[in-house]
């Protein structure tokens, strides 16, 4: 059955930090969201669509706030031909099946719609539907997606799976396996395995799993950034147990900080450009010195959408990594508008952090 959420309420289109937020508490319950739909609070046409869409074969996650939990409700009703009762201090269709604080299930037809409300600085309240574990994410580097395609797709229907491939930047793909009816998931990756080694991890989220292996470990990691400007850190961070294993990010955009903070020497500076390899190659020196961790990532280039030359243009990006005996540096040629080359950049990043220790993460 395919998952559409709605979102109704002027707050979802224009609070951003919201959305992102109730978006990302409910792909972390299910794999993948078919569709997105935004009401206002006036708009008229959500009934139409309620008396359409309910007579579906899918599931439905309506999110509002709590002053409009009740209209919802009895729209519902209308369509359903039932009348709204209050249960736990809540007005709620009577032939919804479960209900908790905030939120209730009704099944109707062929259809599920669990409905909750949420307002600004509170939390989303439980998600009432239960997806069963029919899917997996694994991550193949160094590999490009026509050769992947036809050296997984046989292993697939093998194992009676169906795979999607997406290449994320240039050496990673992320693959999403989803389940038949007697798909066996654990069969396949280990295939994959074997067929592939030291170039699968088998994570949903990348950094996640980073964040299992440095800390297992008691390996820390450290940041120097320019044209991302904390974009980096920011990947990690976001993560929960990201304080266990990273020791700190220095944003240096300035030759002068770059040079007081990072030790940088003035000369480097001078003759190779501040986006040079020479460069990031005495940041991530310079970061690890400085906090003493076990990696360091250091980032430096034109993100745009102004600053190129014409031997440096817009895109050009050098990044460093380190440990405590290697070390590399890559230029990259990057496309896109700046926020673009800037996640792309973070991407790269974390492949060679990955690549660099392949002992340490496959």
């Amino acid at each position: 059955m395919k998952l559409h959420l709605l979102l109704i309420g002027n707050k979802f289109i224009y609070n951003t930090p919201l959305r992102e937020y109730i978006i990302r508490k409910i792909e972390q319950k299910t794999d993948f969201i078919d569709s997105i739909t935004f009401f206002k609070e006036s708009d008229n046409s959500l009934f139409l669509y309620l008396e359409k869409e309910l007579h579906q074969a899918n599931r439905y996650i309506i999110v509002t706030s709590k002053q409009h939990f009740s209209t919802v409700g009895k729209l519902l009703c209308t369509v359903t031909s039932d009348n709204q009762i209050l249960k736990d201090e809540m007005l709620i269709p009577s032939n919804s099946s479960v209900f908790e604080e905030g939120s209730y299930l009704l099944e109707y037809k062929n259809s599920a719609t669990n409905v909750m409300h949420v307002d600004e600085m509170q939390k989303l309240p439980e998600i009432l539907f239960d997806f069963e574990e029919s899917s997996a994410t694994i991550h193949l580097f160094e590999e490009d997606r026509d050769s992947a395609v036809v050296m997984l797709a046989p292993i697939a229907q093998m194992y009676d799976l169906k795979i999607d491939i997406v290449n994320l930047i240039d050496g990673w793909l992320r693959i999403e396996i989803r389940s038949k009816k007697y798909g066996n998931i654990s069969k396949f990756i280990g295939s994959a395995k074997q067929l592939l080694p030291n170039r699968i991890i088998a994570a949903t989220n990348i950094i996640t799993y980073i964040i299992e292996k440095l800390s297992s470990s008691n390996k820390k990691i450290t940041f120097a950034e320019s044209c991302t400007g904390g974009l980096l850190s920011y990947y990690f961070t976001k993560n929960n147990g990201a304080s266990k294993i990273v020791e700190g990010s220095l944003v240096t955009y300035a030759n002068r900080i770059k040079e007081s903070w990072l030790g940088v020497n003035i000369k480097t500076l001078e003759e190779y450009g501040a986006v040079s390899s020479e460069v990031v190659e005495e940041m991530s020196e310079g970061a690890l010195s400085v906090s003493e961790a076990d990696y360091s990532i250091s980032i430096s280039g034109v993100a745009g959408d102004s600053g190129g030359t014409k031997y440096k243009p817009v895109g050009t990006v050098y990044v460093g990594i380190r440990t405590k005996t290697k070390h590399q540096e890559s230029r990259l040629n990057l496309n896109g508008d700046r926020n673009y080359i800037q996640h792309q950049s973070v991407l790269y990043a974390i492949k060679m952090l990955l690549l660099i220790d392949k002992e340490m993460f496959f």
